[in-house]
């Protein structure tokens, strides 16, 4: 199971340099874990989670895997990318196939760096990119409209659906709002995803920030985080510069160099953490003698589901998930602990897998 965060910005805002630290990072990681894939465009990220390794302590695991999450390089834009300007049509194409953005904002200033509009303007970068998404999405479901409407009023159901579905997307459009401030019923969800809209991508602000800014930020990218909250999205604060920097020193030095600069991790694990809770993701453990590892669903998810992400037999033979918290697992110090504490559960289909659980799934062949 993939999930792609697209990282865009304008020209000149660092978003190549964080995008070089994560992929550095990402090669620095395939020494120590399997499955790791870099392709130039693509930088495939372990998400950081301390509770695997204290699993695999407590169980001898031979092997750590945690899990992933992949950032995609977008090529970059320019205004007019709705029309096709620049590398727009690659820019929103690329877009239309990632699950969330991550928008690399300019929270600096920098006289030896110049911004693409002149000026250092976060919000105004922001409503550069998000207008171009918008005029993208106006343009798509306007062309649809008149089609769907011949065959609504023909008597088809799902003409009449999706028609109600664009009708709301497109209000909200022309008053310059994005999409993802539609309301959606929970079983429309998957008619609203299958519009392909740019602008219902759930959006993570990255702000670039100078070195000295790098723990706490400064004035622009307080106006960011400001302007996220009004939007119901996330941002964080990293400093791409110090990132790059980071990305290529051994582990035993990067704790050095972080503690030299007053910092607890590097901003890239801020990053990564965002983009996963952004996804609404969530983590379940298999922890054995073998292997301790880490598995990716979305929150709200049923135990056959989350089988499934194993193998597709796991949730066609589903029958019943022996399940452990985390916490109770640890505080029994494994699996055999748990179980004489009373605190291992068997679990059927249509338990909802909560995040930390650390499961053993038991299915018919």
């Amino acid at each position: 199971m993939g999930f792609k965060c697209g990282i865009v910005g304008l020209p000149n805002v660092g978003k190549s340099t964080l995008f070089n630290a994560l992929t550095q990072t990402a090669a620095a990681q395939a020494a120590n874990y399997p499955f790791c894939t870099i392709e130039p465009n693509v930088g495939d990220v372990a998400v950081p989670d301390p509770r695997l390794a204290t699993l695999a302590d407590i169980a001898g695991s031979a092997q750590i895997i945690p899990t992933r999450l992949t950032f995609v390089d977008i090529a970059g834009l320019v205004r007019g990318a709705s029309k096709g300007e620049g590398l727009g049509n690659q820019f929103l194409a690329n877009i239309r196939e990632c699950d969330a953005i991550a928008h690399v904002v300019r929270c600096f200033e920098d006289g030896d760096v110049t911004h693409v509009d002149g000026k250092i303007a976060p919000l105004s970068d922001i409503d550069t990119i998000e207008t171009e998404l918008m005029l993208a999405d106006l343009d798509s479901l306007e062309k649809r409209v008149t089609a769907l409407e011949k065959k609504a009023k023909g008597g088809d159901k799902e003409s009449k659906e999706c028609l109600d579905l664009i009708t709301r997307a497109l209000a909200l459009l022309r008053e310059g709002k994005p999409a993802r401030l539609v309301e959606v019923k929970p079983e429309e969800e998957k008619a609203f995803r299958m519009l392909g809209l740019l602008s219902s991508k759930p959006v993570l602000y990255v702000c670039n920030v100078e070195e000295a800014s790098a723990k706490d930020g400064n004035s622009l990218s307080a106006q960011v985080f400001e302007q996220a909250a009004k939007e119901g999205a996330r941002a964080v604060v990293v400093s791409a510069k110090i990132e790059s920097e980071i990305a290529v020193l051994p582990p035993e030095e990067q704790a050095e160099y972080l503690e030299a600069i007053g910092l607890d991790e590097p901003g890239l694990n801020r990053v990564i953490r965002a983009g996963y809770d952004l996804l609404r993701l969530v983590t379940y453990f298999t922890v054995g003698p073998k292997e301790a590892r880490a598995w990716t669903i979305t929150a709200g998810t049923r135990a056959p589901g989350a089988a499934g992400v194993i193998h597709t037999d796991f949730e066609k033979g589903f029958i019943r998930a022996e399940t452990i918290s985390y916490d109770d697992y640890v505080k029994g110090k494994g699996e055999a602990g748990a179980r004489d504490a009373g605190r291992l559960r068997l679990e059927g289909k249509e338990y909802v897998v909560a995040d930390g659980d650390v499961l053993h799934f038991r299915f018919a062949n």
